[in-house]
């Protein structure tokens, strides 16, 4: 059986006992790779409030650009706090519970990267774009806020002991690929200017909830080749 591997990265944690925090939680359910975007200053608060997990802090990748933190990524789980939609609608996605991710990825194999937002603000729109699938944990909405440590610590409870399988994930570089060749072909029909961005936005949208394999996004690049040569063929005739 091929692994399903998990990657956790914070972007730009304000508060150096709250990566401590999310290292204990992590080693609570069995998750090791942390990676630190932009973090703050790593003090004795961190060690403090990491207890026995400290060595995980240690062993973290620390990046300063998001594209760096998720490379290797075959999925990106971005969290919000908006359960439904999020506001524009071209960027249409339903933002999953934490036991729905679980079911996506039974018997898949590659690297999910779990995205968790800053303690002020959590995930800003250009980082939520990047992402194949939202997650939003059910609060009251009388205080819908969580730490961050307890967010980590809800997803990854649901994700603990999910087992993976032989559908391999396609990796991000590929999908980006893909995702530039649609940009191309749009160009190649002429579509649109004032609508090419919004509507590549929502494809990506699409394809992102799809979990594409490897193969199948060579298929779909494969299509779009033909519709090229095919464009070229007849502007040629």
């Amino acid at each position: 059986m091929l692994p399903l591997t998990f990657r956790i990265v914070l972007v730009e944690p304000l508060h150096s006992g709250n990566v401590g925090s999310v290292a204990r939680v992590m080693k609570n359910f069995g998750f090791s790779e942390l990676v630190l975007l932009n973090p703050c200053e790593l003090d004795m608060r961190a060690r403090v409030m990491a207890v026995h997990a400290y060595d995980i802090i240690e062993n973290a990748r620390i990046e300063f650009s998001l594209k760096d933190a998720l490379v290797g990524s075959s999925v990106i789980i971005g969290t919000t706090g908006l359960a439904g939609t999020t506001e524009n609608e071209h960027m249409r996605m339903p933002a999953l519970a934490p036991r729905k991710i679980k079911e996506k990825l039974t018997g898949k194999s590659g690297v999910v990267s779990l995205l968790f937002g800053r303690e002020s603000d959590g995930l800003r729109n250009d980082e939520l774009e990047l992402c194949s699938i939202l997650v939003n944990i059910p609060t009251s909405p009388d205080y819908p806020s969580m730490n961050l440590s307890h967010a980590v610590a809800v997803i990854l409870y649901e994700l603990n002991d999910i087992t993976g399988g032989e559908n391999h994930l396609a990796d991000h570089f590929d999908i980006e690929l893909l995702y530039e060749h649609i940009e191309e072909v749009l160009a190649d029909i002429e579509y649109k200017e004032h609508k090419s961005n919004k509507t590549q936005l929502m494809l990506q949208r699409i394809l992102g909830r799809a979990e594409l394999t490897g193969r199948e996004v060579q298929t779909l690049r494969g299509v779009l080749r033909r519709i090229q040569w095919k464009l070229n063929r007849n502007k040629e005739q």
